[in-house]
């Protein structure tokens, strides 16, 4: 089940793995994602989908609660991901692994546009 918000010009794209998506949660995980505006910036239209839940009902040992995040900048997709034990603990993780590939995406941008051009 997927669930679309907004936050701060960008789509926020929310969707549940094994388990319920209430309105707690999904609050929670727009604030998180909606943080990353903050770093995007003006770097044009973007949007987000994220994933969170349990990898299968059968999982028992290990970090059981993932969380990722597929983040799309112009037509280039920008992924991160977490597991750990707790729910909103991953949903943080995944945010912050989110925030350090936005910073070198834009980093590469930059060094693009500093780039002389060839004189002919």
């Amino acid at each position: 089940m997927g669930e679309k918000a907004y936050a701060g010009g960008m789509n926020i794209d929310i969707h549940a793995q094994n388990l319920e998506l209430n309105a707690p949660l999904r609050a929670f995980i727009e604030e998180k994602m909606g943080d990353l505006t903050h770093v995007l910036g003006d770097v044009g239209a973007a949007s987000i989908r994220v994933e969170v839940g349990i990898p299968s009902n059968h999982h028992q040992s290990g970090p059981i609660y993932y969380a990722e995040a597929n983040l799309n900048i112009g037509g280039n997709l920008l992924r991160a991901e977490a597991k750990n034990f707790d729910l909103h603990s991953a949903i943080v993780d995944v945010k912050d692994e989110m925030k350090i590939r936005i910073k070198k995406f834009k980093e590469k941008l930059q060094e693009k546009q500093r780039q002389p051009v060839p004189e002919e």
